[in-house]
């Protein structure tokens, strides 16, 4: 039975206040991961509490299965020949100049004054010449769909696709910002009476972190102004999508949920979700099944009905045809994944955000007042998510999900779900994105491919480390919630590499998950190959992708790429003075890289050295 049918049933069965509904099943978010301390049933990280998940039974260990013998396959990243071949000398220049300038400190920390001043000093035609050699050049391919179409092929021709990302952004102030933020985030029930609400506070918008783009070295941040502006959005996206379609038969496009509708929806929807799934764990511990690892957690349901029943949720025959139809139930037993599909109608979405009180047992909304807009905004924004998902099917193009903060993540990852339910059933379509570096990363991942298992669908995941780590400690400390990010640097590691070998292992298994290795991490990119080499998979079945940004790592990705793995930059492209706020952030996210590693410089060097000296100077590449 519908989640929205659910509640309604309740209404009626305690009719008048909505604040007297008596708690019952509803929903969880698979996004949500399990944070129980059983020692026997978790692995401790530096600090960092990983849920166990269902082993997975491999293959090789349940069949007699005799793999396929595949020619393990090698690269060599230290090979500068093959790793710049698409690269003429001045490109190379361009690379060298760009990334030392990413290493001083005053560029970098002064960049947007430099960039104005510049502009003011030299004019507008001289100041974006200047940046099409520079940074833009390196970090941007064009102004608009045409003009990028030469490095897109160019890139393809050496075994490179495209990941199309339309990077224009709003260059506000701070207080600007944090107005757009306010307005968007609160509703109008806080507004009206804001001490008299039950919301939690990781959940609320906060002045103070208005201003998203803090701390954020990589991502775009979009700030809702009206659904005009968020319609205007969904074209772009649309346009990319179709861009992303007649550039390649393998592309792909990125999406981002706060582009395309208010972000109150977000946030209240992700606290829902969370406090759902804090009920299934309150359902689980009455039950004496806390300490099991979360996908063992099966509620039994005579019990279940037995405890709703005694709450006074309804009469018992109202109760017996909540857990009727389809296969919910049928076992006897209610787990995560039979408790989340509960919520699987939006016909209302008010009702979406009904939360349920355990300390009375009841059911209650979590705000007082919901107007009728607000109900428009949410319908319009889940519309625009399934007419882009619809868009990317009809181009044979797949679309990326991206990962936000904690705060709205739950949200999005949900919706991101159900578009991989509905729109993932022959081929992936929707990908969504895990942060690694975030303590629930593998609860996350291993409860999503068990879903897709389960109901045998494409799972499609790119992986990351996380762009949000300084803002989310940050906005955690001061206003006073657990720290969501690991503890270092290392841990995330661990976690990306354990969220990575469970995806790899299930692609073994069945050939229906997918995923992209989004790293600049050489390490992880090697690890990643050596598993594939264990586990005999091959880069020609398009099931493991590897993501890098444009202008950074090719060393890695055109070696990946003329090797005939899928790799894929992440293009970005837009007019060259509306993407200053990108270019300003990845000169921010370059210093921290180019500090780190000399690397990349040095291979540069290398290649531009044997070019010299071998009579190369005038090199152009040839495809």
């Amino acid at each position: 039975m519908s989640y929205t049918k659910f509640v309604s049933a309740l209404a009626r069965v305690n009719s008048g206040n909505v604040k007297t509904l008596r708690i019952s099943p509803g929903r969880c978010r698979s996004t949500v991961a399990s944070t129980k301390n059983q020692e026997e049933k978790e692995q401790q990280m530096d600090g960092c509490t990983v849920v166990d998940a269902v082993p997975v039974e491999l293959i090789s260990q349940t069949k007699n299965f005799t793999k396929t013998h595949l020619n393990k396959i090698h690269i060599d990243f230290d090979n500068t020949q093959e790793a710049y071949k698409s690269k003429d000398n001045i490109e190379l220049l361009r690379s060298l100049l760009v990334f030392k300038l990413c290493t001083i400190d005053v560029l970098v920390e002064k960049n947007k004054e430099l960039m104005e001043l510049c502009k003011k000093f030299f004019g507008q035609r001289m100041f974006e010449k200047m940046m099409k050699m520079t940074f833009y050049g390196q970090f941007v391919a064009g102004e608009d769909h045409n003009s990028i179409k030469p490095l897109i092929q160019k890139n393809q021709a050496f075994g490179v696709g495209a990941v199309l990302d339309y990077s224009v952004e709003e260059d506000l102030t701070q207080e600007e910002a944090e107005k757009k933020e306010m307005d968007s985030c609160v509703s109008e029930a806080e507004k009206e009476s804001p001490v008299a609400d039950n919301r939690e506070k990781k959940y609320k918008a906060h002045r103070q972190f208005g201003d998203r783009r803090g701390g954020v070295t990589s991502a775009r941040t979009y700030f809702y102004a009206d659904e005009a502006k968020c319609d205007n959005q969904m074209e772009t996206f649309i346009n990319c999508i179709k861009a992303s379609g007649g550039a390649s038969a393998e592309g792909f496009s990125a999406i981002k949920m706060t582009a395309l509708g208010r972000p109150q929806f977000l946030l209240e929807f992700s606290e829902v979700l969370v406090k759902w799934r804090h009920f299934f764990n309150f359902l689980a511990a009455q039950q004496g099944i806390s300490d099991m690892m979360v996908l063992e957690q099966k509620l039994e349901l005579a019990q279940l009905k037995e405890s709703l029943t005694k709450m006074g949720v309804g009469a018992k025959d109202d109760i017996e045809n909540w857990f009727t139809g389809e296969k919910l139930g049928l076992s006897g037993t209610i787990d995560l994944l039979d408790w989340n599909s509960l919520i699987n109608d939006t016909t209302k979405m008010s009702n979406l955000l009904m939360v349920p009180n355990l300390e009375t047992g009841q059911l209650e909304p979590l705000l007082d007042k919901f107007t009728a807009e607000e109900e428009r905004q949410m319908k319009r924004m889940l519309q625009r998510v399934d007419i882009l998902a619809k868009h990317a099917m009809e181009n044979g193009v797949r679309l990326m999900v991206d990962a936000e903060q904690t705060y709205f993540q739950p949200a999005i990852s949900r919706l991101a779900l159900e578009m991989q339910r509905k729109f993932n059933r022959e081929k992936p379509i929707i990908f969504n994105t895990y942060q690694c570096y975030l303590k629930e990363a593998y609860g996350n991942v291993t409860v999503d491919v068990e879903l897709s298992r389960r109901e045998g669908w494409y799972f499609g995941a790119k992986l990351v480390r996380g762009a949000y780590m300084y803002q989310e400690r940050d906005r955690a400390k001061e206003i006073g919630y657990e720290d969501p990010i690991n503890p270092d640097y290392e841990a995330t590691n661990r976690m990306y590499h354990k969220c990575l070998e469970y995806v790899l292992e299930e692609i073994e298994h069945n050939r229906k998950a997918n995923i992209m290795v989004a790293t600049h991490n050489e390490d992880t990119v090697k690890y990643t190959l050596e598993k594939m080499n264990e586990m005999g998979l091959s880069p020609t079945e398009n099931k493991v992708y590897f993501g890098q940004l444009l202008g950074m790592c090719d060393q890695i990705s055109f070696p990946l790429g003329q090797a005939g793995f899928p790799v894929y930059k992440y293009v970005p492209y837009g007019p060259v003075n509306e993407v200053i706020p990108y270019l300003s952030r990845r000169a921010q996210e370059n210093r921290g890289f180019m500090k780190g590693s000399q690397r990349e410089r040095s291979l540069l060097w290398k290649e531009l050295t044997r070019r010299v000296l071998g009579g190369q100077i005038f090199y152009t590449p040839v495809y």
